[in-house]
């Protein structure tokens, strides 16, 4: 298992897909997976420290979590299939603090979900190995690509779509 940072959200120039990416803490290795606008928006809201009048739906999730005596531990990506990833939010309860519970959730909501509650992103490593990512120590010219990227992603790109919202 590999702790992974969240290194940013932007476009995918091809087809203006959004794209949340995820690093590594040496900045060696990189995870783009492409995600939804409304899920890209969610991450972003959280990012730029906007607040809904009313609670979004990771929020509202969070909080459940919270008033059922529950904390989120990590979220896990754990699975790509056919080019599809898969995640685990896990939780554990109060009065039950080494039963942890594993749910089953989109890699995008974990996400959103783990930038509120401030909890690790672990990548399995099978995942790291077949997925597409780029490894700066094999591929420098790419890495510098994704770091260029990093660098120029902004959330307010996703204002528009948190005007609709």
């Amino acid at each position: 298992m590999i702790e992974m940072h969240l290194g940013g959200l932007g476009f995918d120039p091809k087809n203006m897909s959004p794209i949340v990416l995820l690093r590594d803490a040496e900045d060696r290795n990189f995870l783009p997976i492409w995600i939804g606008m409304f899920e890209a928006a969610a991450i972003a809201m959280e990012l730029q420290d906007f607040k809904s009048p009313r609670p979004m739906t990771h929020d509202l999730l969070t909080k459940m979590v919270t008033v059922l005596g529950g904390k989120v531990k990590r979220i896990i990506i754990n699975e790509i299939v056919d080019n599809t990833f898969y995640a685990l939010v896990e939780v554990v309860q109060a009065q039950a603090p080494d039963t942890v519970i594993s749910i089953d959730a989109r890699p995008s909501d974990a996400i959103a979900i783990a930038v509120r509650t401030k909890v690790p992103i672990i990548v399995s490593e099978a995942v790291m190995q077949k997925a597409k990512m780029v490894n700066s120590e094999k591929d420098e010219e790419e890495t510098q690509k994704f770091k260029d990227f990093i660098d120029t992603i902004n959330p307010d790109d996703f204002s528009k779509y948190l005007d609709q919202r």
